[in-house]
């Protein structure tokens, strides 16, 4: 079955998921999967993954840039809630790379919980959160729903950086799958 045929959930389903969604760790959690996108569409789940100022994710495209811009520091690396990829993926855990973030967490993303410039130590790296918001677009419409991108890009959703959230790596360091991610000062 291909990834655009499975079941995806209604907003009221979504909406039933959001407790649980809410109920992440506020400063300490962990590392739930890691990913690097070498070219457009490709997914690869790792073991570990270096995070680098000058390549974020080392491997993955993004450190290419995007149609003869060189890339943007400001989305250098994204961060999703674990429970958010669970919930609006509707399938196994390897679903959540559809959605084409690095790193799936198990943290409180929300921007009242993590505001732009909070760092976190994440495995041995540090990352720091930036501005630019995250949001879901035709790609996610057709990984995961219509009703799950409006979901995602609802003056709530946003507030809960459900799609996730853009960082830069401000440490060189390593990171695995079950490492901690915490709130730094």
């Amino acid at each position: 079955m291909s990834a655009d045929a499975e079941r995806h959930l209604t907003t009221p389903e979504l909406e039933a998921g959001l407790d649980h969604v809410r109920g992440a760790p506020a400063d300490v959690g962990r590392v739930e999967l890691v990913l690097r996108r070498p070219a457009e569409g490709e997914r690869e789940i790792l073991e570990a993954a270096e995070l680098t100022p000058e390549d974020g994710v080392v491997g993955d495209r993004w450190s290419l840039g995007r149609r003869h811009r060189p890339p943007n520091l400001e989305t250098q690396l994204t961060l999703m809630s674990a429970r958010a990829a669970e919930l609006v993926s509707a399938g196994p855990r390897q679903r959540w790379a559809l959605a084409g973030d690095q790193l799936y967490v198990d943290l409180d993303l929300s921007e009242a919980n993590l505001p732009t410039g909070t760092r976190l130590a994440v495995g041995t790296a540090v990352v720091e959160l930036t501005p630019p918001p995250h949001t879901g677009c035709k790609k996610f419409v057709q990984r995961f729903g219509l009703d799950a991108m409006r979901f995602v890009n609802s003056p709530e959703g946003r507030s809960l950086r459900l799609r996730g959230a853009n960082a830069r790596v401000v440490e060189r360091g390593i990171v695995r799958p079950g490492d901690e991610i915490r709130k730094l000062g």
